[in-house]
């Protein structure tokens, strides 16, 4: 079963972040054979790193192996209601803080696939995650 890749990684990895960027790039290599897959939510985050060029972007996924077509379902957007209502309700009664929508949606596509491939781990404890 396929692994998702967040942002955060694709990131490392475009930018050659010289701390991040290695590991990234060696733990999708590792994950590469499981299949590795993209939320329709950080291919639209990561617009602004390719200029909106879409062409570019699509070839920087297929050069790291990562499939960007995975569609998103209604089973993902029930899941991503219940996981934005417990932390609306968790953050009213002080037991959370902020935490970006996006991370949401790619939450809860993370779902249905093995785990989440992450650097940013504490906004994700509903799936099993993996750090570079």
């Amino acid at each position: 079963m396929a692994w998702v890749v967040d942002t955060s990684i694709l990131l490392d990895i475009r930018q050659n972040d010289p701390q991040f960027g290695p590991a990234a790039a060696e733990c999708l290599v590792r994950y590469l054979p499981e299949g590795l897959v993209l939320c329709p939510v950080t291919y639209i985050e990561l617009a602004p790193e390719f200029a909106g060029d879409s062409a570019l972007q699509e070839e920087f996924f297929r050069r790291v192996g990562v499939q960007w077509f995975e569609p998103w379902i209604r089973q993902d957007t029930e899941r991503a209601f219940h996981l934005w209502a417990d932390h609306v309700a968790k953050k009213r009664s002080g037991h959370a803080g902020k935490r970006p929508v996006a991370d949401v949606f790619i939450e809860a596509f993370a779902q249905r696939f093995q785990g989440l491939i992450t650097r940013n781990t504490k906004h994700f404890s509903t799936v099993e995650l993996v750090i570079p």
